[in-house]
């Protein structure tokens, strides 16, 4: 599939959500790698995934890459910058790269990245990345779409607290202290490594790189092929698709009661509940479950 066609597709999937199952049905079905890289903003995340891009295009495979931007809370629009920062892989056939905006949705993506993910993995790529916007300690929607997650810490952006925080911290696979030649990161890495102990990791999955120079990269890139390797290996991967597909459809109906919801003055809550069961039923009997 062509990159022009597979835009206009996700444009479409993006504007009409309920068209999403009916393009999605007739493409194959493929299972690649989605490798979600999240963290604070201003941490390196899009300029290490320029790295990311360029080492899975050494091996000779292709890749396409998301990255979330945050939406204007007045107007919903979005600067997608990330395409200038990955821009010198743009002429490459073998790289899509989409920027897409969160436009309010919660969890740092976008409310249509289950549907567009499948997109990419039917489209034939190898490799699947997603950049989440900056997130916060609770933002931790990337680990149901993700088979593998990096969290991207850098020294001097607070991380240290985050260390004694739940939520984000414990979503990742692999801990990567971007900008290591900075000083601090000694000490962030001596942290992380006590908070991974108190969680039952060892400190094999933190990794010290430097975007600007590539340093750690290669290692990066190996603990991520390493992860996805076990994860087919021990089923795991099948755990974790099982729990994709169930969050998907908690999304879906729950933007189908929102939707409900917003064009109503609701005099009895149980009423209305009883109501948009109902609703839910007819659509799953008449095949139009997957919209909104």
């Amino acid at each position: 599939m062509d990159h022009k066609h597979i835009a206009k597709l996700i444009t479409r999937i993006e504007n009409e959500p309920e068209k999403a199952r009916e393009i999605l049905k007739n493409l194959p079905k493929r299972v690649v790698p989605v490798i979600g890289f999240t963290g604070s903003p201003g941490v390196g995340k899009s300029t290490l995934l320029d790295q990311i891009i360029g080492k899975i295009r050494s091996k000779g495979k292709t890749v396409a890459v998301v990255a979330v931007d945050p939406s204007s809370p007045f107007t919903q629009g979005a600067f997608l910058a990330d395409r200038v920062r990955m821009k010198r892989h743009y002429l490459d056939e073998g790289v899509f790269i989409r920027s897409m905006a969160s436009r309010g949705a919660l969890g740092g993506l976008n409310e249509s990245i289950y549907d567009v993910v499948e997109l990419l993995e039917s489209s034939g790529f190898d490799f699947v990345l997603i950049e989440t916007v900056g997130v916060g300690q609770a933002e931790v929607e990337v680990r149901y779409v993700s088979d593998v997650v990096v969290l991207v810490l850098s020294p001097g952006y607070g991380d240290e607290m985050q260390l004694l925080k739940a939520g984000v911290m414990e979503i990742a696979d692999i801990y990567a202290v971007n900008k290591s030649d900075l000083i601090g990161t000694d000490s962030l890495c001596e942290q992380l490594s006590n908070f991974l102990a108190l969680t039952g990791k060892d400190a094999s999955c933190i990794v010290r790189t430097s975007a600007l120079n590539g340093s750690g990269v290669d290692e990066l890139m190996d603990k991520i092929e390493m992860t996805w390797k076990n994860l087919i290996e021990t089923e795991k991967l099948r755990q974790i698709r099982k729990q994709r597909i169930k969050h998907h459809a908690e999304n879906l109906a729950r933007r189908i009661v929102q939707k409900h919801f917003s064009t109503l003055e609701i005099q009895s809550p149980y009423e209305e509940v009883e109501s948009i069961l109902k609703i839910l039923c007819e659509r799953i009997r008449t095949g139009q479950g997957g919209g909104t």
